[in-house]
């Protein structure tokens, strides 16, 4: 069934539902999450208005992120030279499978994005923050050249590191920041926690990708490193988290609190150890690592927000 064919309105919301990938949008939601719970800690208090503000723009974002990314590799041939694409990478196949249009597909994401400067520009207003300003900025122009020509971050070995800055130190630094009005580097080791983890996820994607990537020039660390060389790479990550997260659990009052998303983060990390063989990885239909990632990041940074929320920090003594 293609879009011209469908009349009934709810069917169109329903296809457009489904090309900006709400199933995903935890990667928005995590780090304005932890950004707020480190600005408890800190405080005391967080402002409520200003959390669903900041969680609406960056749900935006990463709506329009998505569905300007399928635009683009549409245009590029990436999605529709995959031959592996699953639940987790390939796109949502929208335009693939005639349900949307191009056309149609552009003005949704151009739209997401719209939405989410417009939530941005509402909360410089209130807090009157150039550094909320100059972050979102940086979003939502991060968010649309990820793939857009002439940019196309990700097609430059450089994506990966991208969405953990866009998806990670970004947004818990900004959330932090709408409910502080503090620039400081406190949030800093959380930000890379949740960034390295949103990379994983990324870098996990690129796996079933790999073919289709590299016939249209798309230098993803798989396609520039080769499976087995990347696989070692991501163990090397993993270890990296779990530094920054036992580095963690030094930075609040309460090790308790804090240990426990080291906990999960060691037991879930291992489990995405267990899925990088790399003779696994090559194999058409395997999923196994990339559930393991996103589950790695939604409990380890839901964990990590709630340790900063129950912590004895300093605006709460």
């Amino acid at each position: 069934m293609t879009e011209s064919k469908i009349q009934n309105p709810k069917s169109k919301i329903g296809l457009y539902l489904q090309a900006v990938r709400p199933q995903f949008f935890t990667a928005a939601i995590v780090p304005v999450l932890v950004g707020t719970a480190i600005a408890y800690y800190r405080q005391g208090y967080i402002d409520i208005l200003l959390l669903a503000l900041t969680a609406t723009a960056m749900t935006a974002l990463q709506a329009g992120a998505n569905v300007i990314n399928d635009y683009f590799d549409h245009k590029s041939r990436n999605d529709w030279l995959n031959r592996n694409a699953n639940m987790f990478s390939g796109g949502s196949r929208m335009i693939q499978k005639g349900l949307v249009t191009p056309r149609n597909m552009f003005i949704l994401g151009a739209g997401c994005l719209i939405i989410g400067t417009v939530t941005g520009l509402v909360i410089v207003v209130i807090t009157k923050s150039i550094f909320v300003l100059i972050l979102g900025v940086v979003g939502v122009l991060g968010a649309y050249f990820y793939t857009a020509t002439p940019i196309k971050l990700g097609y430059r070995t450089i994506g990966e590191i991208v969405i953990g800055f866009l998806f990670g130190i970004l947004p818990v630094w900004g959330a932090y920041n709408v409910q502080t009005g503090l620039i400081d580097f406190f949030p800093l080791l959380p930000g890379i926690i949740v960034g390295i983890l949103i990379f994983l996820i990324i870098f996990a994607n690129e796996f079933p990708d790999m073919q289709a990537d590299a016939a249209v020039s798309k230098k993803t660390l798989i396609v520039v490193l080769g499976v087995e060389k990347a696989a070692c790479l991501y163990k090397i990550v993993l270890g990296l988290l779990i530094i920054c997260l036992a580095c963690n659990v030094f930075l609040t009052r309460n090790i308790i609190t804090s240990a426990v998303p080291l906990i999960a983060g060691i037991l879930l990390g291992e489990r995405c150890r267990g899925h990088l063989l790399p003779d696994n990885l090559k194999k058409p239909g395997n999923v196994e690592l990339n559930k393991a990632a996103v589950q790695l990041h939604l409990l380890v940074g839901v964990l990590l927000a709630v340790s900063y929320a129950l912590a004895d920090g300093v605006g709460k003594n």
